[in-house]
């Protein structure tokens, strides 16, 4: 039970974090969503620091392993959204910046693990 409330907090939090950079940072001009974009690119950095520094002599313990990694980071970032908004690129047939912000995502949250888990070493 204890668990599952570590998850519940660390989500909440993210997820209040992400809406207040979303509605921030999304631009209603261009329909780019540069607040998603972030959001899942420090999250990726984060979930590298995070899980380096678990690996590295057991640093953060199991419950702060859940409170921070899975509970934060996975209410922080956002597959949902990032496909939604793909979707919305797609039905208006934008299909640069669905190219663009497809790739960059993948590309530079791929990298930003590995960066997190580097720094940590």
């Amino acid at each position: 039970m204890k668990q599952l409330l570590l998850v519940f907090i660390g989500g909440g939090f993210g997820s209040v974090l992400r809406y207040l950079i979303g509605k921030y940072l999304n631009s209603t001009q261009t329909g780019i969503p540069y607040g998603t974009f972030i959001a899942n690119i420090l999250g990726s950095l984060l979930i590298g620091i995070i899980l380096g520094l678990a690996a590295k002599n057991n640093t953060l313990s199991q419950n702060q392993t859940l409170l921070l990694a899975t509970g934060f980071c996975g209410g922080f970032t956002t597959f949902s959204t990032f496909a939604y908004e793909n979707h919305v690129f797609l039905k208006a047939g934008d299909f640069t910046t669905f190219a663009i912000y497809t790739i960059a995502s993948f590309v530079i949250g791929f990298l930003a693990v590995f960066l997190g888990m580097f720094l940590v070493k």
